[in-house]
């Protein structure tokens, strides 16, 4: 069964941060992750086949913004699902966002993120990246039934991202963590390395 992000499980996970900053990371401009995700990050593109390479779309995401597109995506829930409740709608939510207490992308823990081509062409995953449960009828899901080369290549992208010590979230093929709550609970490691922060501005 799907462990999604609202489960309490994910909230019981404790925190004990170690401190790894939030820097850039080299091959995506604009894109911040603590320090240790980048150098995994780093080994999965080592492990990728010739000519295929990681574009990584979103890394560390302010509190701010966590909750504009929770929000945004929770008003689009109460239409489809007039009946719901707060907590079916919270539920809901966490398919495709995670509640704020826990997001990976506030820790700088995670990454959204797809697979390239040696001309920059993104490769066939079967959907876009960020399309909701509704608008792909759940071929968001990593395990969704796609066609054999988005299999494929989400294949590709797994074992690599997988062997460097990332975990994904089932309901989105394109999300992937390193050292936050839900990265502690699936690997049994007692306690997340990464908690909430939020980026330095410059002076």
């Amino acid at each position: 069964m799907t462990i999604l992000l609202a489960d309490p499980r994910v909230r019981a996970i404790g925190v004990r941060d170690n401190g790894d900053p939030l820097i850039p990371l080299a091959f995506a401009s604009g894109v911040m992750v603590r320090s240790g995700l980048a150098d995994r990050l780093d080994e999965a593109r080592g492990a990728l086949p010739p000519g295929v390479d990681l574009r990584v779309l979103e890394g560390h995401r302010s509190v701010g913004d966590q909750q504009a597109i929770i929000d945004d995506y929770t008003g689009e829930l109460r239409v489809l699902h007039p009946d719901a409740d707060e907590a079916e709608l919270d539920r809901l939510s966490s398919r495709f966002v995670a509640p704020v207490a826990v997001a990976p992308h506030v820790a700088g823990a995670a990454v959204d993120l797809t697979l390239v081509d040696e001309e920059g062409e993104e490769l066939w995953m079967g959907t876009a990246v960020d399309a909701t449960p509704e608008r792909s009828d759940g071929a968001c899901w990593f395990d969704a039934e796609v066609d054999r080369t988005a299999r494929r290549n989400r294949m590709t992208l797994a074992r690599a991202l997988g062997d460097a010590g990332l975990v994904n979230y089932p309901t989105e093929w394109w999300h992937w963590s390193y050292g936050d709550r839900y990265w502690a609970l699936l690997t049994e490691s007692g306690h997340a390395i990464y908690g909430p922060v939020e980026a330095k501005v410059p002076a």
